[in-house]
């Protein structure tokens, strides 16, 4: 059967289920780390906290989706080296991914919260940014600009998101470099089905407008990536396409 690159798959994953054994997600969290780490998702991540957090020296992101943390780990150890004074808060609904992240985390005074993100409510300590990677793409349309404005009303700086460009190219070979070098099922099931999930910038720019975001700046990333600012202030260097 011909697969529809044009129109985005809602078939849930595997690791969407309230079931899944968590040694199952456990090697699901270090094989995506893997991925991140060498195919560059990592330094993605990396590249949208340094475009919001510009000539602070004293900063909170806060990760929502975070699961196993290793994507705060990353912009810990950026920051470590680039002399930053760092909090972190990770939010993820599953409470083993939460208990996992606080066990390998490096971050001294790292915040972990098991709920879902939109439930939580931060008083008068909204983080500076709040970021996704690898999350948006399980959610409806509808339901992600729901989570725009959250993450917009949340931030005080702004946010910023890292997930997949729906592409044949990104499928094909993922698909192909799972089946070889998996050795979990999650993987290999849920990676080129997460592609299948993905977006193109045109239904970004959709889903920003029909969020009543006017400012922000859309990049593809290597590989099959885009990353997703917004600013909620000082908003001149972020071009609106």
């Amino acid at each position: 059967m011909m697969i529809d690159f044009r129109r985005r798959s809602y078939k849930k994953e595997l690791l969407d289920a309230s079931d899944i054994p968590f040694d199952d997600i456990r090697l699901n969290m270090k094989e995506l780390n893997f991925v991140n780490t060498f195919l560059g998702g990592h330094q993605i991540t990396i590249s949208g906290f340094k475009k919001l957090a510009s000539g602070k020296n004293n900063i909170t992101v806060c990760e929502i989706g975070c699961g196993g943390g290793d994507n705060l780990s990353a912009i810990y150890a950026w920051a470590r080296k680039n002399d930053l004074r760092l909090s972190i808060i990770g939010i993820d609904i599953n409470p083993n991914c939460i208990a996992y992240a606080k066990s390998v985390s490096p971050v001294p005074g790292g915040i972990f919260i098991t709920d879902d993100y939109k439930n939580h409510e931060f008083g008068n300590g909204r983080p500076d940014i709040i970021f996704s990677s690898l999350f948006c793409h399980h959610f409806s349309n509808e339901e992600l600009v729901m989570m725009m404005k959250w993450m917009r009303d949340n931030s005080k700086l702004g946010f910023f998101i890292n997930d997949l460009h729906r592409h044949p190219v990104a499928y094909y070979f993922i698909k192909w470099a799972t089946r070889i070098f998996s050795k979990s099922y999650l993987v290999k099931n849920d990676a080129p089905l997460s592609v299948l999930r993905g977006f193109k910038k045109s239904e970004w720019i959709n889903i920003l407008a029909k969020s009543d975001i006017k400012s922000y700046f859309v990049r593809w990333k290597w590989a099959f990536r885009y990353l997703i600012i917004v600013r909620n202030h000082r908003v001149s260097d972020l071009p609106t396409k």
